[in-house]
């Protein structure tokens, strides 16, 4: 029997051109998925940004029928669907705009899109021996220091298949994001790799079975690949590629850039230099470099307990501050802005004083929690 609940899910999604904005916005609007299909068409216009075509999509519901032949295909090969609303959901993707209505996993491990440690390793397709020995000596140089973050790539040729042979070389989980659906693998050279992942990381894709091939959906796919973690790494690239795009993003969402240099001139590192004369990536050159940027420790060294300051010694803004992050677990700048009811200028300086004094703590990401 069909999970009519996930059909609407899903169906939002399939409807020609609405995009992940614009379906938040209906959902939003509507009060949630399945009220969106329930709206007339004359009050689905009155929605700012839905216009003719779309209120017409809505209206007629042809694409729950093609939502009900996913949810075959889905139960067919276990794959697991992921409501941006879902408590499951990466956090990460839910605090990008843009991020997927519905995530499709194909996993054999349980795997936490939720944990502290995610680490995107892309670049050219072309990689040189040097790109791929750059790359592999990042992963296990994070390995070796007994971290354990899950590396996201496109298995792609190049930087991606060395980022996701690395990590499985060095026993650490791995995430495949695809630009197509999850009824095949491309490029089919990277099947038995694809196999290996899902072993112990996961395949991901926001496309369903039977997506056509365009050379768009893979770049679509790259606001996936920089919003499901806390760092990119743009190993190796020329002056235009895709890497440059997911660096684009991963900057567009608050998440760090790094970059490794390479010789003046040469073909393939052209783009890593210029993202660092732009200020765009931070320039890396070993995993000493990326715990330091990060913040992160081995796990068997402590920090010593820094004093922390009592909390009556706070000015009235910073008290509020703190009482508000103490009834969330952690929160980005933007939204503590809006609701402390103050500028973003006057927020940062204040969680600047706070982090000074150890009352907050920083995270990738310019997101914040009471130390």
């Amino acid at each position: 029997m069909v999970d009519n609940l996930l059909k609407y899910k899903i169906g939002i999604d399939m409807i020609p051109k609405v995009g992940s904005i614009n379906a938040k916005k209906l959902i939003a609007y509507c009060g949630g998925v399945e009220a969106v299909f329930k709206q007339r068409k004359k009050a689905l216009l009155m929605i700012p940004g839905i216009g003719e075509c779309l209120a017409s999509a809505i209206a007629n519901q042809k694409v729950l029928d093609k939502a009900e032949k996913e949810i075959e295909f889905i139960e067919k090969f276990g794959i697991t669907p992921l409501f941006y609303l879902d408590a499951e959901y990466p956090e990460r993707l839910r605090q990008c705009d843009d991020g997927p209505i519905v995530l499709f996993v194909k996993s054999r491990n349980c795997i936490n899109f939720n944990r502290d440690k995610y680490i995107s390793i892309v670049g050219t397709r072309k990689a040189t021996d040097y790109g791929k020995k750059i790359c592999e000596d990042l992963v296990s140089g994070l390995a070796q220091k007994g971290y354990t973050p899950i590396i996201v790539s496109g298995l792609a040729y190049g930087i991606d298949i060395t980022a996701h042979r690395a990590a499985l070389k060095n026993n650490l989980q791995t995430i495949a994001v695809l630009g197509h659906g999850l009824d095949t693998i491309y490029p089919t050279q990277h099947r038995n790799v694809a196999k290996e992942i899902v072993e112990t990381g996961a395949l991901v894709t926001d496309f369903p079975s039977k997506t056509k091939f365009d050379r768009n959906n893979f770049i679509k796919r790259n606001r996936i690949i920089a919003g499901l973690t806390d760092a990119t790494i743009v190993a190796e690239s020329g002056a235009e590629g895709g890497a440059l795009i997911t660096a684009d993003l991963a900057n567009s969402y608050n998440r760090e850039v790094f970059t490794v240099p390479g010789s003046v001139g040469a073909k393939y590192s052209e783009g890593c230099n210029q993202l660092i004369k732009s200020n765009k990536a931070a320039l890396i050159e070993t995993a000493d470099d990326i715990e330091f940027l990060l913040g992160w420790e081995p796990r068997d060294i402590k920090k010593p307990p820094k004093q922390i300051v009592l909390f009556s010694e706070l000015s009235e803004d910073e008290q509020q501050i703190v009482d508000y992050l103490k009834g969330v677990e952690q929160e980005s700048i933007d939204i503590i802005s809006i609701n402390v009811q103050m500028p973003v200028s006057k927020v940062s300086s204040l969680l600047l004083n706070l982090e000074f004094a150890g009352v907050v703590k920083s995270k990738p990401g310019k997101v914040y929690s009471v130390n």
